[in-house]
């Protein structure tokens, strides 16, 4: 190769030169600690690269990191390139954009790339490239597997710590190591499903000019395969942001000054190119109008795009074959219109806020699901790669093996007289990091007592996997002087707790300790508004920076003294809680509150009029519709406790009668408030539909209620109300729920016996057993996504099945039984539930015979016998929702017998 590898043209390097001054200038705060290793004798490539790095960095990351992290990333990559054999295949282009940076999505920054060579070279170094690509996700699938978390990205490295993760944080984990050995790779992801209430994210890898696609930790035997294959041909949009201004062939969905997003749909789905024209109600075209295009998704319309229209008022985006909201606003200018799956273009009429005590009946229909048929594996390659899975499992099962278990924890929790029950719970949610956060207890319980125990309990699940020992020693010991004030509870939730929203818990307490005086200190607790004034006057806001609101930590942003609005209030709060004052995020709208004499307070931050600032949250990198969250740790508190009553309003939902089915939110129904030209959802995770019968407490304003029913073909029946909430009023809101009543069809008989093997081993005719009741039974892959999302609603509806008096089958196929699988470890499933092993699907293949028209072979595979067995419902392959739809066809079978009696 060439001394030189990436260097582009003269204009792009002047480009990437005016760009980096830029951010040099922006973070002038942190020039030491930055930008000192431009003086250390760079390569031109060397130089070039950290400053593309540089140039498109967003603002939390100058605020958080070094540049020694970011020189030795550099210098690492750039000698993995020369070693590996493919160095010298890689267009400038693609390395630049897609080996070259450091993160691949919003996950915490380390150094890992030279420890994930080490581990995989010696693997991949004799294989071609897309042998390698498929050897990487072997590796990966030996440190991890899926599991359902929160939505905060944890590195590479801490999932491999904890042995699991979500579907974006595998696809993280993937795409890192494939750029630790100068694999171009990205991540790419559905930011909401039309036809099922979830998402997913994968990975796409390049090899000798060609994309693949494949699940990441789900080793298929060839690239271009994976479970999601076919639910992906029901997507609306698929997409990637990469850094820079990319110009490569793919379609451009946002063309950002500091990042591009590409849409990739076209590669999975069956695709159209819809236009959309915003007019005003003269029928002017409408320049400049934000054009929002929606599915619905967890009771809610959910954002996949959002772009601004043309001098003629045009938009164009290229989107699957299902309906889609359009929402266009200009000004305090709105409107709405439907774009049907059998239409490619649309008028919005833009004009005032929706009107009041309307309704709309609106049926969002996904595309319908259809095959594209992959190439058939040959026997060998199945048997070969199952063992590989099987081994793979071993190996991870037996690092997980090494985690503290519950002996131990007990005995630890004797040894320093505290509950057991309590230490096992955090220990068993630390994984790989139960060591160290035992470590913690034994060095801090003597001298704390319980308050090191009271820490880890205010953690979160993933937050007890990647905090370490120094950085909760910052916090009890810095938050210790201040315990009981004003009592135990609110110190714990308001003080002691390190997070305040989403950011990376740091030791920040001792930090601002020093950088204020005592006298300082003291003058902020008596009057926090002073704290206020301070942060006011020293921290700028820019806002321009940014993919993700609040991801800065109170102590980079303090350093770097800039900000977006949310990291900048998120700084306030942990400043303030150093300090010995209670402080928050309020629950409704997150606006920074301190208390005060037993109230809460706002902290007027602002330097100019603005009031509200919705934060714009993420799972996986897949940008969700603004929320005003409302969570709360005990749902039972109002909204605005501390607000003057008069100034508030209320509502009460009056569920209609008629509807005997669970009311839960984002599940089939949610809560909007109309903010700045948008309906954003209120978060009111965790609170039970009973509360709202009693009323809720929320700011005045306009709203809309959503209710939906999701259909066992994926469509959803909604019904729209939009009404006023003045202040001092209670507004009563009837809940409506369009049902589809049909008769359940019949898809087959049984005729025959089906004998399967008990886990025990057993065997079992378990229609013999249980003739005159009704049978639900499935085939899974307990350590594949799709049939955890089943396990995981059935555990979820345990109670609804456990008023249903038949059986629950779960089979595994003898080849997917591996070291991984445990039965008991699903203890949340109905009572009815048995495990069965069937030996190569011979009871698989028996009833599949006895169906009318054929499923695809597909795990999970489930399927309805009703008590005279007959065959009522059959689901092959990922489709979140199946517990739900089982649910109904089980009342649909009592509903088909009254109309057919």
């Amino acid at each position: 190769m060439t001394d030189s590898i990436i260097m582009p043209d003269k204009n792009y390097q002047s480009i990437i030169e005016e760009k980096f001054q830029h951010k040099r200038k922006l973070a002038s705060a942190r020039e030491k600690a930055l930008f000192h290793i431009f003086d250390e004798g760079l390569t031109k490539d060397e130089e070039f690269a950290l400053k593309f790095l540089y140039a498109y960095m967003p603002l939390y990351d100058l605020a958080d990191y070094d540049g020694s992290l970011f020189l030795n990333h550099v210098r690492e990559t750039f000698r993995i390139l020369r070693l590996v054999p493919w160095g010298n295949k890689i267009p400038p282009c693609i390395f630049i954009h897609f080996v070259l940076p450091y993160r691949a999505n919003n996950e915490n920054v380390e150094n890992y790339r030279g420890i994930f060579f080490e581990e995989l070279f010696d693997r991949v170094k004799d294989l071609s490239m897309v042998d390698a690509i498929l050897e990487v996700n072997h590796w990966c699938h030996e440190k991890a597997t899926y599991i359902a978390c929160d939505p905060r990205t944890s590195s590479p490295l801490s999932v491999i710590r904890r042995a699991h993760g979500r579907c974006g944080e595998e696809s993280a984990l993937a795409v890192s190591a494939l750029r630790s050995l100068c694999i171009p790779a990205r991540q790419c992801y559905t930011p909401r499903w039309a036809h099922c209430d979830s998402n997913h994210a994968w990975v796409e890898a390049w090899a000798d000019g060609k994309w693949y696609f494949f699940g990441a930790c789900e080793p298929d035997p060839r690239l271009n395969n994976g479970w999601f294959r076919d639910p992906a041909r029901r997507a609306m949009l698929v997409n990637t942001r990469v850094p820079g201004n990319y110009s490569g062939p793919e379609e451009i969905t946002l063309a950002h000054e500091w990042y591009t997003e590409l849409n990739l749909l076209s590669n999975y789905a069956p695709v159209k190119r819809v236009t959309v024209k915003v007019e005003d109600i003269s029928g002017n075209p409408v320049h400049g109008a934000m054009v929002y295009f929606q599915v619905f998704n967890s009771g809610e319309f959910s954002r996949i795009a959002c772009l601004i229209s043309d001098e003629q008022g045009r938009v164009s985006l290229t989107t699957g074959l299902g309906d889609v909201m359009v929402h266009a606003a200009k000004d305090r200018q709105w409107g709405f219109e439907k774009l049907s799956a059998y239409c490619d273009h649309i008028t919005v009429t833009i004009s005032d806020p929706p009107p009041l005590n309307d309704t709309w009946d609106i049926d969002m229909i996904p595309p319908v699901q259809t095959y594209d048929e992959a190439e058939s594996y040959s026997e060998e390659e199945i048997r070969i790669n199952n063992e590989r899975l099987k081994e793979e499992d071993r190996i991870r099962t037996e690092y997980e093996a090494t985690f503290i278990n519950r002996d131990t924890a007990w005995k630890i929790a004797d040894e320093l007289s505290l509950p057991g029950d309590r230490v096992w719970n955090v220990l068993e949610k630390a994984r790989g990091n139960s060591h160290e956060i035992a470590a913690f207890l034994k060095e801090e319980t003597p001298v704390y007592g319980k308050w090191a125990l009271k820490l880890l309990e205010t953690l979160a699940d993933k937050d007890l996997t990647d905090t370490f020992s120094p950085v909760l020693r910052d916090h009890l010991h810095f938050a210790a002087e201040f315990k009981g004030i004003p009592d135990e509870k609110t110190y714990m939730k308001y003080i002691l707790r390190p997070r305040v929203l989403h950011e990376m818990i740091g030791p920040y307490r001792s930090f601002f300790r020093k950088e204020f005086s005592e006298e300082e200190q003291t003058s902020f607790r008596k009057c926090p508004k002073k704290l206020e004034n301070w942060i006011k006057t020293n921290i700028e806001i820019v806002e321009d920076y940014v993919h993700f609101q609040g991801a800065a930590t109170p102590k980079g942003t303090y350093k770097l003294k800039k900000a977006d609005r949310i990291s900048r209030d998120i700084a306030f709060v942990a400043m303030a809680r150093s300090f010995g004052i209670p402080s928050r995020l309020h629950p409704a709208d997150k606006r920074p509150q301190f208390m005060l004499d037993g109230s809460w307070h706002d902290a007027d931050l602002e330097t100019v009029s603005e009031t509200f600032y919705p934060v714009n949250q993420s799972a996986d990198g897949i940008w969700i519709e603004t929320r005003i969250d409302v969570h709360h740790d005990n749902p039972d508190v109002s909204v605005n406790k501390y607000a003057s009553a008069a100034s508030q309003g209320r509502i009460r939902l009056i569920k209609c009668d008629g509807y005997d089915g669970k009311i839960e939110y984002f599940k089939n129904f949610s809560l909007a408030r109309f903010e700045k030209n948008i309906f954003k959802s209120m978060d009111f995770k965790g609170y039970e539909f009973r509360q709202f019968e009693d009323s809720i407490e929320v700011l005045p304003g306009i709203y809309r209620l959503i209710t939906s029913t999701r259909t066992s073909s994926g469509t959803s029946l909604l019904h729209l109300t939009v009404f006023q909430v003045n202040p001092g009023e209670i507004t009563e809101v009837a809940v409506s729920f369009r049902e589809e009543h049909s008769i359940v069809p019949v898809l087959g008989e049984i005729t025959d016996s089906i004998e399967l093997n008990i886990t025990n081993g057993e065997k079992l005719d378990i229609i013999g057993s249980n003739a005159g009741k009704g049978l639900i039974i499935a085939w899974i892959e307990p350590d594949k996504e799709p049939s955890k999302h089943l396990i995981r609603e059935l555990c979820e509806l345990s109670g609804e099945y456990n008023t249903w008096d038949g059986k629950i089958i779960l089979c595994v196929n003898s080849d997917k039984v591996t070291s991984a699988f445990n039965e008991n470890a699903y203890d949340s499933l109905p009572e009815s539930t048995s495990f069965c092993i069937d030996e190569k699907n011979k009871a698989l293949d028996m009833i599949i015979s006895h169906i009318n028209e054929k499923p695809k072979y597909d795990n999970p595979m489930v399927f309805v016998i009703d008590a005279e067995r007959k065959l009522r419902y059959v689901s092959s392959g990922y489709k979140p929702g199946i517990g739900a739809d089982v649910l109904n066809t089980l009342k649909g079978c009592e509903y088909s017998l009254v109309q057919m009696g």
